[in-house]
């Protein structure tokens, strides 16, 4: 008989069931991303103007650089930075929200509560959402496109642990 069985078994006869150990592991790992998502829309609502003026200068410093260093400095990311500093206040009011969204959902799973499943998913969905709202698809490139990595990985594990949560 598996963990899992053993888990709906002690469910039925009355006692509380024990949180899977790829749960326990998952969940860990959402607070610990909340934290440094958390720190993250505070650092970017900060430094987002900077952050694009910088750019600006960089672009105009690259006149003699070889081929292969300017191509790390194309319009589609001026233009990027420019939108993020343009929307830095409801990017880092929906990126609270998120996080909030995230961690609750993952104290809810870790209690084997459903919901913790749903909300957590908002959460993690919201920022992605958002970016492509307030600024476009030019988020979705180079760099960037490696950051849509872990959403993915975690949408999947998480989908997969799903079968834990029983309330």
């Amino acid at each position: 008989m598996n963990q899992d069985d053993k888990n709906v078994l002690k469910f039925a006869e009355g006692e509380k069931p024990t949180l899977a150990s790829g749960l326990n592991v998952l969940t860990i790992l959402t607070f610990i991303g909340c934290a440094l998502s958390f720190i993250g829309s505070i650092w970017s609502f900060f430094t987002a103007e900077k952050s694009y003026k910088q750019l600006l200068e960089a672009q105009d410093k690259m006149g003699d650089a070889p081929a292969w260093a300017k191509s790390f400095m194309k319009p589609e990311m001026i233009e990027v930075a420019r939108k993020a500093a343009e929307n830095r206040l409801p990017l880092f009011i929906l990126g609270i929200v998120a996080v909030a969204l995230c961690f609750y959902g993952a104290l809810q799973m870790r209690q084997l509560k459903k919901q913790g499943y749903i909300l957590w998913l908002v959460g993690e969905i919201l920022p992605l959402a958002s970016g492509m709202f307030f600024i476009g698809m030019g988020m979705f490139s180079g760099f960037y496109l490696l950051l849509l990595l872990f959403p993915v990985i975690f949408i999947i594990l998480y989908t997969f642990q799903r079968k834990h949560l029983i309330y």
